[in-house]
């Protein structure tokens, strides 16, 4: 066998996602997707929704998100770039930002969502996913800024997910493990997001054994109450004789 068939038919035996050769650095896309946001402004507080222009994205697009709140703290994908796709080894266009999360990380995700609507102000955050079988540790950034809709609200989102790493095995995962915000207006009071519903719960009480109430004392009988005998000698015997 000729030992250039051997060389291309390992090579071909292998394996290689695409996504894991784009080594764009977190930082870098991150700081693209804020001065664009910012770009858009032209003066107002926040850019509107409509302004959106992919071709302005350039090398941010494949990271790239619009997410849309359909509820307080709740918000869906209404696009998404590949990455994300890669991410999750699925589309996820409709499917809500909290997917991408480990369950014991979408309460926070959901108060930072929150106020950046309601604030309205920019959150980052930094977030891991574990390593697991076939799966690699993951880190990266995610970048949430505010939009207004056509209606004028502050329902929309631009934002970006850029992990460093190999993907490894979909889907993957995330934990936080820091988020901050800073005001859209410079020197704004920036919004502390709020606990979601959960974090207002409060603890079980400690159990303790039932305490047993004290056997009841007999009551002593009333001044008027016949003794038994009493109530026998009332009754007759009525004979048909």
């Amino acid at each position: 066998m000729n030992p250039s068939d051997d060389d291309e038919g390992s090579a071909l035996g292998q394996v290689m996602h695409l996504a894991d050769f784009d080594r764009r650095p977190p930082g870098r896309v991150v700081a693209e997707m804020r001065d664009y946001w910012w770009s858009l402004r032209k003066g107002r507080a926040i850019p509107a929704r409509a302004d959106i222009d992919p071709a302005g994205l350039r090398g941010t697009l494949d990271f790239a998100f619009v997410l849309e709140r359909i509820a307080p703290g709740a918000a869906r994908f209404r696009i998404a770039g590949r990455h994300l796709a890669d991410l999750m080894g699925m589309e996820v266009r409709g499917m809500p930002l909290c997917a991408v999360m480990n369950a014991g990380a979408r309460g926070r995700l959901s108060d930072v969502l929150e106020a950046v609507f309601k604030g309205p102000q920019i959150a980052e955050l930094e977030v891991i996913s574990p390593s697991a079988y076939g799966c690699p540790e993951l880190t990266g950034r995610m970048l949430i800024l505010p939009l207004k809709s056509d209606l004028g609200d502050v329902t929309r989102a631009l934002g970006c997910l850029v992990t460093e790493g190999v993907i490894g095995s979909a889907p993957r995962r995330f934990d936080i493990l820091a988020d901050r915000a800073a005001p859209v207006i410079e020197g704004a009071r920036v919004l502390a997001p709020s606990p979601s519903a959960a974090g207002f719960a409060e603890p079980a009480a400690p159990w303790r054994p039932a305490a047993f109430d004290p056997p009841t004392a007999p009551r002593a009988p009333l001044d008027n109450a016949e003794t038994p005998e009493e109530r026998r000698a009332r009754f007759r015997v009525i004979s048909n004789d």
